[in-house]
């Protein structure tokens, strides 16, 4: 692993993470103009190059040191408000999955089908096939290129449901159902751990979906 993927995002394993990136970098771009910006201009005040003394008296400055910023938070607003439309929306999900969050385990249960239900710890076995902290006993297996529903909530204490590869974040509060939209592109395993400080095994409730194609997770729901 290189230490610039150490640093990036994972890779994008559904449209979602692939605009949110977009976005990532459409603001970084916008943040580097402002701060060259800022930068230019404190370095020629340190030089006192700026001798005009009727700079800060001009109205045709005022009027760009207002515009200016305005139309960059416009440039970032735009596309931040689509997304955000875009992670809320739900049209007619073809699976729907219920997600409960326990001390320190999940729980999952496929609510289209009848006595699916299974819990999810993390793998204590340590070898060379596994990922340390990461693996679980049981995988989330869900079929790709499907428009699914995840349904998120927990037992005791509030827990966070988080795939960082699949852009999906979200609380799982006891009493309290909460909903996000999820379609992978590709299969594989896409791994992600509890985002919220549960309690002192915190850091030991992984989660792991593998994503499969729809002829393999049907094989797989009739094999209960």
């Amino acid at each position: 692993m290189t230490t610039w993927t150490m640093y990036n995002f994972q890779d994008a394993a559904s449209p979602i993470m692939e605009q949110l990136m977009f976005f990532h970098d459409h603001a970084m771009m916008i943040m580097i103009m402002i701060m060259t910006s800022i930068l230019y201009l404190m370095f020629n005040f340190i030089l006192n190059k700026f001798i005009n003394k009727n700079l800060l008296n001009q109205q045709n400055l005022e009027i760009i040191w207002t515009i200016a910023p305005m139309c960059m938070l416009i440039f970032i607003a735009i596309p931040s408000i689509h997304l955000l439309y875009l992670t809320d929306e739900m049209n007619s999900p073809l699976l729907t999955i219920k997600t409960m969050g326990h001390q320190w385990y999940w729980s999952y249960e496929y609510t289209d089908f009848k006595n699916i239900e299974f819990d999810s710890y993390m793998n204590k076995e340590n070898n060379l096939n596994s990922f340390r902290l990461l693996d679980v006993d049981n995988n989330m297996i869900i079929p790709m290129n499907t428009k699914m529903r995840i349904l998120v909530s927990s037992t005791d204490v509030i827990h966070s449901w988080t795939i960082p590869s699949l852009g999906k974040k979200m609380d799982a509060v006891p009493g309290r159902l909460n909903q996000i939209n999820l379609m992978i592109k590709r299969p594989g395993l896409f791994f992600g751990q509890c985002s919220e400080i549960c309690g002192a095994n915190h850091s030991f409730m992984p989660i792991v979906i593998e994503s499969v194609s729809m002829n393999l997770f049907l094989k797989w729901i009739n094999s209960f």
